[in-house]
């Protein structure tokens, strides 16, 4: 199976919450809400700076993953 670059996800226990699921590397959970992010896996001994770049650029695709995401809901 191949799984999209991210995935939308809610969950009823946390209904103003909006999840962004990363399924590439890095993988990740990012509430759009507040930006918080939850690791999936180990990141020791990557590169800090290139990591950092990357995530910024990550948050980024993640909101616009999601903004269009919602365009299609209202379509």
């Amino acid at each position: 199976m191949k799984l999209p670059k991210f995935l939308l996800g809610d969950n009823t226990d946390h209904p103003d919450d909006i999840f962004i699921i990363h399924t590439g590397f890095p993988q990740f959970i990012i509430n759009l809400v507040d930006d918080e992010i939850e690791w999936l896996e180990d990141l020791s001994g990557e590169n800090e700076a290139e990591l950092t770049e990357e995530m910024n650029n990550l948050v980024k695709l993640s909101s616009e993953f999601y903004d269009r995401e919602m365009e299609r809901y209202e379509a």
